[in-house]
């Protein structure tokens, strides 16, 4: 699927290209997103990947991943059927959708490749998607998003009397997406071009050996628990909830007017979202300290995976970079909009919208810059403009997705994954363009 997808959107793009003329066009395109793969997308990845998979390493030796996985274990279990309950994947798998919901991407993005790497320890075709893999992925795509911050923010900055208007349509969205997601990769996986048994390993793989995750070892036994570490940890939590509660309900501490139920639930996430990273650098040191951990040398020892899987992810994301940028300044996704105009017209589809459904998934910069600019030209309170930020805060730049996760683990056979997350996405802009209606009537 994803070759197929690449070599359409490459021909795509040269076949228009020499139809408009725009070959220098997509000569520098193809250069520029070459240099961006490296230079503004991996490289800053591989400080946030070195960071993070040090933390988890800490939270996984202490015994917390452990224990968040068994949480959650009886919906884990379901989704994710083929994986062993105990496996450290499950405890990587709840952090990145806690940290997807919150809107933290710095942290959500290395403890999903930490995931995939975790999942692709169980794979037992070479470059071939597992079940798990697809299902993990479309559930990425689709995550439930508490609190759209970028999507709010631009209302904002563009003088919206309601930019938190949107929280509310974007949770409607996100939770239709997400079960749609869920449907549909289960039901795919039953189909048989998708099968497992179907599947073939691909030979040229091999040579991506999957990381050493640590994800194999057993947990240590916990240590006795130092005396002072109950108090440290308490004094931690005691200190964020603090800060946290006066910025959460400011009309309770500052006399702040309320601003409905969808401006309480704004509010409310973005007093947590800037305090969640913060709280998980300083609570899991802590907490392994106390235990006995040597934290430094573990943190290292974690550390050490974020630049080889960086550095592999590099193929992937020029390939896909480049075959995108090919097809949108080629001038093929301009194309494919005005072919679709008069469709949309017919069902009542807003014709505005257009530009937003096609590049979201395509590109997240393209996105933003499409949402700034439907804004300016139809006011931040338009019932458009609304519906346009309600999208990019329920979808996910799903090809881009799919090829840091999946290049992470050198898997080039997606099996379903692709039509689960475009599955996702579609579901995604209905029940945005319907929830908007019924809330901004």
């Amino acid at each position: 699927m994803l070759n197929a997808i690449w070599l359409c959107l490459l021909a795509a793009g040269v076949v228009v290209a020499a139809i408009t003329g725009q070959f220098a066009g997509i000569n520098q395109a193809a250069l520029t997103a070459a240099k961006s793969a490296v230079m503004d997308v991996a490289l800053p990845l591989c400080g946030a990947m070195t960071l993070w998979l040090g933390i988890v390493r800490l939270a996984e030796k202490a015994g917390l991943v452990h224990h968040f996985a068994r949480l959650i274990r009886p919906i884990l279990v379901r989704l994710f059927s083929d994986v062993p309950p105990d496996h450290p994947a499950m405890g990587s798998i709840v952090m990145n959708m806690a940290a997807n919901m919150l809107g933290v991407s710095n942290a959500a993005t290395p403890l999903g490749l930490r995931a995939m790497s975790q999942l692709n320890e169980l794979n037992t075709k070479d470059g071939v998607a597992t079940n798990a893999m697809c299902t993990f992925l479309a559930i990425n795509t689709s995550s439930i998003q508490l609190v759209p911050a970028t999507a709010v923010n631009i209302l904002a900055i563009n003088g919206s009397k309601n930019p938190t208007g949107i929280v509310g349509s974007t949770l409607i969205a996100t939770f239709f997406a997400t079960l749609s997601a869920i449907v549909a990769v289960k039901l795919l996986q039953r189909i048989g071009p998708f099968r497992w048994e179907n599947q073939m390993a691909v030979p040229t793989s091999k040579a991506a050996v999957p990381l050493q995750a640590h994800s194999n070892e057993v947990p240590s036994q916990p240590r006795a628990v130092a005396r002072w570490a109950h108090w440290a940890e308490a004094g931690l939590c005691l200190l964020f909830v603090s800060v946290f509660i006066p910025n959460a309900f400011p009309y309770w501490f500052r006399g702040v007017p309320t601003t409905g139920l969808s401006g309480a639930i704004a509010t409310f996430f973005n007093a947590l979202s800037p305090l969640a990273i913060p709280f998980l650098l300083t609570f899991f040191p802590l907490y392994a300290a106390g235990r006995g951990i040597p934290v430094y040398s573990e943190f290292i020892e974690g550390a050490k995976e974020g630049f080889a899987i960086t550095v592999r992810l590099i193929p992937y994301l020029v390939g896909m970079l480049v075959a995108i940028a090919v097809f949108r300044d080629s001038g093929a996704l301009n194309l494919i909009q005005r072919l679709l105009y008069p469709i949309l017209d017919w069902i009542h589809f807003p014709s505005d919208l257009v530009p937003m459904v096609l590049v979201r998934p395509l590109s997240g910069s393209g996105s933003t810059a499409v949402l700034s600019d439907l804004v300016r030209n139809l006011g931040p309170d338009n019932i458009v403009s609304y519906m346009a930020a309600t999208i990019y805060g329920s979808a996910e730049t799903t090809f881009y997705v799919i090829a840091v996760y999946f290049g992470s683990v050198g898997v080039t056979k997606t099996r379903h994954a692709i039509p689960a997350g475009l599955c996702a996405d579609f579901v995604g802009v209905i029940a945005s363009v319907l929830a908007c209606r019924l809330l901004f009537r």
